[in-house]
C-alpha cells in the first residue's frame, strides 16, 4: 500500500475532515506503538509501511538496544493516543482502531500476528477490533 492510498483509507473510515487529521492519527497511533513494541518487531513492521508512515515507529526506538518495550497497558495506550492527536480518549481508541486495522492491511508474512503477540491483551483487542468494531 502506498503513501496517499493509507493515509486515504485512515481519513475515510475514521470519517476525518482533512488529510492532516489522518496524518496526525497515524503518527499518534504509531507512535505509541514504537514506545510499546520491542525494537525489532517496530523496525520490521516499520519496514512494511511506506517510509514516511513507517518512521513513525522508528521515532520511540531506542536504538542499538533492545527498543523501548516499555510496559503499559490500553488506558496509558489510549491516553498517549489522544494527547498525540489532540483528541479525547474515546476518539483517540477509534483513531488507533482505524490506523491499526490498515497497518494490518498493508502488512503482510504475519508481521500483525507478531504484533499482537508483543502486546498484552487489553491493548491486543485494540488491534483486533478494527473501524466497525
Amino acid at each position: 500500500m502506498q503513501h496517499d492510498e493509507m493515509i486515504g483509507q485512515v481519513q475515510a473510515r475514521a470519517r476525518l475532515p482533512s488529510r492532516g487529521d489522518a496524518e496526525t492519527a497515524c503518527r499518534a497511533t504509531l507512535e505509541t506503538l514504537g514506545e510499546r513494541l520491542p525494537e525489532g518487531l517496530a523496525d520490521n513492521l516499520a519496514a512494511q509501511l511506506p517510509r514516511e508512515i513507517g518512521e513513525n515507529l522508528r521515532r520511540t526506538e531506542v536504538f542499538g538496544g533492545s527498543g523501548t518495550g516499555e510496559r503499559f497497558g490500553r488506558h496509558d495506550f489510549i491516553e498517549r493516543v489522544a494527547i498525540r492527536a489532540h483528541a479525547d480518549d474515546s476518539q483517540a481508541a477509534y483513531l488507533a482502531r482505524v490506523v491499526l486495522e490498515v497497518v494490518g492491511e498493508a502488512t503482510q508474512g504475519g508481521m500483525m500476528t507478531k504484533v499482537k503477540e508483543a502486546l498484552p491483551d487489553d491493548i491486543r483487542e485494540l488491534v483486533s477490533a478494527g473501524s466497525a468494531g
